[in-house]
């Protein structure tokens, strides 16, 4: 959580815990405005936080009331795996901020996968999706995998295709939501993928205390975690180098937001190192999975910090179980596993990204920061109706 300065992070220690939050929330939405545009060019009203800027979307898959709530009865709906055993939030709960609380995902066939499911919030805003997904920032593009992907099998729609959409029909309130959302076309899984993308990108997420203190709420935040915004936004911790912006990531984009971030999305942070080289687990070898480039083992991309208290266990594989044990990592630059398979200090390890360094905490300070991390969490996105299961 160490970096040099950026133009979208906050690195100047005040003295007003107040001054540090609202001028962090300032500058992460520099560039976007003040006032987000009620709707987009296709009519949809996007209902979003004060000063949120419009996510961007696919000129091929124009937002929808009609999609998203279509989208939301299909996330919801075991029928829509190859045997009916599971549904997209089967790995997206509402409650954990749309991820599972597992290590690793696990498919509808029972097959253990190799990275953690990530939570769902704002992933409309994210500049490239998944762990591992360079040049992947488009839902539609991304859907294939978990729809009809093999390696692992997710919903394992691959195949029964034609079962499935038997399925859907046989439905009665399904007509209706097909016919609202595409009129005058037969359901497709092209349709199925539309609209899945439509209701995965409405899930938007920016009215924690920290938003509502930022914004002039009073109270909204406890001193305990005004006391650890200032230790994440300082420049001893460094934090926002690689959790910056109103999204609490570099790998962010929005309407009128350039294309290239201002940090690599990816970074191997030292959770291991097995061979003294910098080598991570054979089954998650991180970017070098795609890239093919051994500078990239162990590098995976930056997760919002939103809603973070929720969607626990962390790190790409599931393997740290609580906020506490993530901040000691980078407390310490890395993790020093001392025995097993695993074994290893990643702490040493040559392939860590430059922007980690060590810093130390008091046991009262790192319960502060905690405190902070905590406020990040949106307790009306969890429980917000237009988001819930409709069955």
């Amino acid at each position: 959580m160490r970096a040099a300065a950026t133009a979208a992070t906050v690195t100047t220690v005040t003295t007003s815990v107040t001054v540090t939050v609202v001028s962090a929330l300032t500058l992460a939405l520099a560039g976007c405005s003040s006032e987000a545009p009620p709707a987009d060019d296709s009519g949809y009203v996007w209902q979003l936080p004060a000063g949120f800027p419009r996510p961007v979307v696919p000129a091929h898959n124009p937002m929808s009331s009609a999609k998203v709530e279509l989208g939301r009865h299909l996330f919801y709906d075991l029928r829509l795996s190859g045997n009916g055993q599971q549904a997209c939030a089967s790995c997206h709960e509402q409650a954990r901020a749309f991820s599972d609380g597992r290590p690793r995902g696990v498919g509808s066939t029972g097959v253990m996968h190799a990275r953690n499911p990530q939570g769902l919030g704002n992933v409309a805003y994210l500049s490239t999706l998944t762990w591992i997904g360079p040049g992947l920032g488009e839902l539609e593009r991304q859907l294939e995998a978990p729809m009809r992907g093999e390696a692992p099998i997710e919903l394992g729609m691959g195949g029964h295709e034609d079962e499935i959409l038997a399925r859907l029909a046989a439905e009665p309130r399904y007509a209706d939501l097909f016919a609202a959302a595409f009129p005058g076309q037969a359901p497709t899984f092209d349709s199925i993928k539309a609209a899945l993308a439509s209701f995965v990108r409405a899930l938007i997420s920016g009215n924690s205390a920290f938003d509502r203190h930022a914004r002039g709420e009073r109270g909204a935040m406890s001193p305990a975690a005004l006391r650890g915004a200032d230790l994440f936004f300082s420049r001893r911790l460094g934090c926002t180098g690689c959790h910056g912006g109103f999204q609490f990531t570099t790998a962010t984009r929005y309407v009128g937001s350039t294309d290239t971030p201002l940090e690599s999305p990816f970074h191997n942070i030292g959770l291991y190192n097995l061979d003294g080289a910098g080598a991570y687990p054979a089954d998650a070898p991180g970017l070098r999975a795609i890239t093919g480039q051994a500078r990239d083992e162990g590098r995976f991309r930056v997760p919002s910090l939103r809603n973070v208290e929720l969607t626990a266990p962390y790190m790409h594989d599931g393997s740290v179980a609580t906020l506490e044990d993530v901040i000691r990592i980078y407390e310490d630059g890395g993790r020093l596993i001392t025995d097993g398979p695993s074994a290893g200090d990643g702490r040493e390890s040559p392939l860590r990204s430059r922007l980690l360094t060590t810093f130390q905490l008091s046991d009262g300070e790192r319960a502060d920061l905690i405190a902070f991390l905590r406020s990040l969490t949106d307790e009306g996105f969890v429980t917000d109706p237009r988001f819930a299961n409709p069955w």
